[in-house]
């Protein structure tokens, strides 16, 4: 689990508990996704508002995940507040596959180790 989640509601929106417990519950478990040297300084500011559009009111999460030498963001809005922290975990989980297959070296290079395992047993 991320330990630093700060929460806000923007505007006139107040978080209650049930929302806060959702929000802990689906960007904390983002951790398991980030790579083992990121895992300490991890941190997360979710932003939720309540938007009035002319068609209906609307929610919005903006989600910003800060991780060594990066700041990985996401945003959306839907009509219902949990749909759109789905779809914000979601953005944010591909996001940080990418993030870990740039900087651990031996993630997604599967193919170079297979080449090596065959060069070096055709030499025996």
């Amino acid at each position: 689990m991320i330990t630093n989640v700060e929460i806000t509601g923007v505007g006139s929106y107040t978080v209650d508990e049930s929302t806060k417990k959702y929000v802990l519950k689906k960007i904390g478990s983002l951790e398991r996704l980030a790579p083992r040297h990121a895992r300490k300084s991890m941190h997360a500011d979710v932003k939720l508002a309540e938007v009035n559009r002319d068609k209906g009111n609307k929610y919005e999460v903006e989600v910003i995940l800060t991780v060594p030498d990066r700041r990985l963001t996401a945003k959306d809005s839907t009509m219902n507040i949990l749909a759109a922290i789905d779809i914000v975990e979601a953005k944010l989980a591909s996001q940080l596959r990418k993030y870990k297959q740039e900087t651990v070296p031996h993630v997604g290079r599967r193919k170079l180790l297979d080449r090596f395992k065959r060069s070096y047993a055709r030499e025996q």
